[in-house]
């Protein structure tokens, strides 16, 4: 527990720094999804029900209650599962060649039919599905594209994240998702 304390701590203060200025977008990103990668490790041992212990925590919010953590920046980055420069990133302006557009697009692509194969092959497992809907986000996010479609994709992956990971989605929101 100390561990993932330590670990919701970090992240606010990455996050402050980030948000400040005092940390570069290069410098941000890495840190950001080794937190991310240490805090889902974390949260797995402290919520795990065959573990015999006192405090059994299902989400980072009842973790942040019990301790009295004031940690607002950290659990809104915990529990969207990406970082800030995915969530928020624009165009890319330092290289605004067509090709490097035509290529994202086709990432873009590529990402979204790789989602749609995967329910259609009934894959509905909050791990199968997370890192999809992830690469997703991130090269949709590089193109610039609608905010409206950003929006949506930011929505299903806050959703996935607040599921157990053995958690499945149903079939009527694997048709949303189509």
């Amino acid at each position: 527990m100390a561990t993932l304390f330590s670990l919701i701590s970090c992240m606010d203060y990455l996050e402050r720094a980030y948000v400040r200025g005092a940390i570069t977008e290069e410098a941000y990103t890495p840190t950001c999804l080794r937190l991310l990668a240490q805090y889902k490790t974390a949260i797995k041992l402290v919520a795990d029900p065959t573990k015999p212990h006192p405090f059994r925590f299902v989400d980072v919010d009842a973790f942040m209650a019990q301790f009295n953590m004031d940690c607002s920046a950290a659990a809104h980055r915990l529990a969207l599962g990406i970082p800030a420069t995915v969530e928020h990133a624009g165009a890319d302006t330092t290289n605004a060649a067509f090709s490097t557009h035509a290529q994202r697009v086709a990432e873009t692509t590529q990402n979204f039919i790789t989602l749609m194969d995967a329910l259609k092959l009934r894959m509905r497992a909050k791990d199968q599905l997370h890192p999809l809907f992830s690469d997703l986000l991130s090269v949709y996010t590089k193109v610039g594209a609608e905010e409206e479609g950003r929006a949506k994709l930011l929505q299903w992956l806050i959703s996935l994240n607040k599921l157990s990971a053995s958690a499945e989605v149903d079939e009527e929101q694997a048709r949303e998702v189509r």
